[in-house]
């Protein structure tokens, strides 16, 4: 079933070509995604997506990787009402780097159902936290990724930390898998709470046995640290994705009340372009009752979000 309020072009999932160059923009999400068989309960979350531009609004760094077709707020609500998505965090991306100015936007026009996570420097104040906290900011995101440049030293991401602490605010780490080990040392010392992005960008086909893996378990042994079940398709080659969904149904089998999904749309950076459809009809298979969905999509991101 086409679905008229995203399509804009005849671009779809066949037509996708990766294109390096600054000066044409690349898709970066489907253009005609499939209706999800899958009904979400009321006040489903994505918790995990982003938005680009429009440029003309909000410009992208001089400094970016690369230049994307814009994927604005009125694009993200469309399919979040195509998906039969009530809630939203919206992660800021490197494109826009610390202005987040493009997130608080997508926050106002539909103000209490979608909340942010921002970029922001180590040296972020007291007072500056404060405010991002009324607009709608639930923590600060730190890249450990080759493509992603992060300029703060752990030190100082621990001592921001505490600044974050009384304003119950989170830590949001993305990190390439093998840096679990070193890492995991650093961030129990953090004074709030901490999310792993996309499963902790394992290799699914290594397997669960893997030491990567194996190492996110113990992690997420402690009762601080959460991850998102999300990057499904990042971390499995092609939907649907039987190595990436039984890694996610591991960590949501194994701690129930610490995951939360998205759809990490509009997927920059990747080896081709999902189908946003096909992520949502996937959810069953990662959680495999209706209580297990029901803790995944609302309960738990209601509460480790603060949404009202």
């Amino acid at each position: 079933m086409e679905n008229t309020a995203i399509k804009k072009s005849g671009d779809d999932l066949t037509n996708f070509v990766l294109n390096e160059s600054m000066s044409d923009p690349i898709q970066t999400f489907s253009t005609n995604p499939s209706k999800p068989r899958l009904k979400l309960p009321v006040n489903a979350c994505d918790a995990h997506c982003h938005i680009f531009g429009p440029a003309a609004q909000f410009p992208y760094l001089e400094s970016r990787s690369f230049t994307p077709v814009d994927a604005g707020k009125d694009q993200l609500f469309a399919l979040h009402d195509f998906l039969g998505i009530q809630r939203c965090v919206i992660v800021q991306t490197a494109l826009h780097g610390f202005d987040n100015s493009v997130v608080v936007n997508a926050m106002q026009a539909r103000k209490g159902a979608y909340l942010g996570v921002a970029l922001a420097a180590a040296s972020t104040t007291s007072e500056q936290i404060a405010e991002m906290d009324k607009q709608g900011f639930r923590g600060i995101r730190f890249n450990f990724m080759a493509h992603l440049k992060n300029s703060d030293s752990i030190e100082d991401i621990l001592a921001l930390t505490k600044r974050m602490e009384p304003f119950g605010w989170h830590l949001q780490v993305h990190f390439s898998s093998d840096l679990v080990h070193s890492l995991t040392p650093l961030l129990t010392q953090s004074a709030v709470p901490v999310m792993i992005d996309h499963i902790g960008r394992v290799d699914a086909s290594l397997g669960s046995n893997h030491v990567d893996f194996q190492g996110l378990l113990k992690l997420l042994d402690d009762p601080r640290f959460s991850v998102k079940v999300s990057g499904i398709d990042r971390i499995s080659k092609a939907h649907p994705y039987d190595g990436g969904v039984l890694l996610a149904k591991i960590l949501v089998d194994k701690f129930t009340e610490k995951c939360v999904w998205g759809t990490d749309w509009p997927h920059p950076n990747h080896h081709h372009i999902p189908d946003d459809g096909q992520l949502v009809d996937l959810i069953p298979r990662i959680a495999d009752s209706q209580a297990k969905i029901d803790k995944l999509m609302v309960t738990n991101p209601e509460k480790f979000y603060r949404f009202a």
